[in-house]
């Protein structure tokens, strides 16, 4: 969309660009709490949920995956499913494949990037800083990209209304110089920057701060993905009891919103859909309501 027809937009109230949105739900807690709920569903219609584990092999045969083995601090077990269902890394899981995939397809893997990304938590003695929910920074002279405030998504975000929480966020790639740094070079780094910024008078008001890392957190589009892509996807498509979903099963940058789909739409698929996932992006519609019957059907998913 053009930038004249976006102002037109909003000046006539006919906008209907998904990503200019006006309210919606917010979690109060934080989206972690959708994660937690549906553990508790799943749990409470007996199935299992493993935390802190890591998948080691994917095994097929005939185009069928088979088990997969995982691992739990030092133990190691083996998981039989009807269906598996994988939001891990694409690149992740077709490296784990046993046998593994063939040469050109592991070419594909290899190649394809990530961004990672760390976020610098300051705990701040101010009741309120800004208004906005994020800024953006694109200055150079600064390392921060963006600035979360988190008791404006949700006040329950921060317990202490009295305190406000700001979270310094850095884009970073594994082994640079951002993501090499100790956690006390990056609080000092974010305490500086916030300051800088003018969006806090001095650093003294800042009471506590955390580091967290994420690995893989955004897909990166450069000018070759897209061909490698593309073998992962016809490659993977060849096993009819495999589905990816979400940012990083699909190396699609997508929203939550439509990350999120993708697993709905792999459940349709199980019960009898043929929705095609790949197609799934921010310009599509979709639905919000659907119902399921439930079947005695073993499903493995897998993230």
């Amino acid at each position: 969309m053009s930038l004249k027809k976006a102002i037109l937009n909003s000046l006539f109230k006919n906008n209907q660009t998904k990503s200019l949105i006006k309210e919606f739900y917010y979690p109060e807690l934080g989206p972690g709490m959708m994660w937690e709920k549906c553990q508790e569903i799943i749990t409470s219609k007996g199935g299992t949920v493993y935390l802190n584990t890591k998948v080691n092999q994917i095994y097929h045969q005939n185009n069928h995956i088979q088990k997969i083995s995982f691992q739990q601090e030092n133990q190691t077990f083996d998981l039989q499913a009807d269906y598996f269902i994988s939001s891990m890394p694409v690149t992740a899981l077709v490296l784990r494949l046993e046998p593994s995939a063939p040469s050109p397809v592991l070419q594909a893997a290899r190649s394809l990037k990530y961004r990672d990304f760390l976020i610098v938590a300051l705990i701040i003695d101010a009741v309120d800083l800004f208004p906005d929910n994020w800024i953006y920074i694109h200055s150079p002279e600064f390392q921060v990209g963006r600035i979360q405030n988190f008791k404006n998504w949700s006040p329950a975000m921060v317990p202490d209304s009295g305190k406000t929480c700001l979270g310094m966020e850095y884009f970073c790639s594994q082994g640079d110089k951002v993501w090499s740094m100790s956690d006390r070079e990056l609080i000092d780094i974010a305490s500086q920057e916030i300051v800088a910024l003018g969006l806090l008078l001095n650093r003294e008001k800042i009471e506590d701060a955390t580091v967290i890392r994420q690995l893989k957190a955004y897909p990166v589009y450069d000018e070759e993905y897209r061909q490698h892509l593309q073998v992962l996807q016809y490659y993977l498509k060849t096993f009819d009891n495999l589905q990816t979903v979400g940012r990083n099963g699909m190396h699609h940058y997508n929203n939550q919103d439509h990350s999120m789909l993708t697993g709905l739409l792999a459940a349709r698929n199980i019960m009898g859909e043929k929705n095609d996932l790949w197609e799934v992006n921010t310009e599509r519609s979709y639905y919000e309501e659907f119902v399921i019957k439930p079947e005695k059907t073993q499903i493995a998913i897998t993230g």
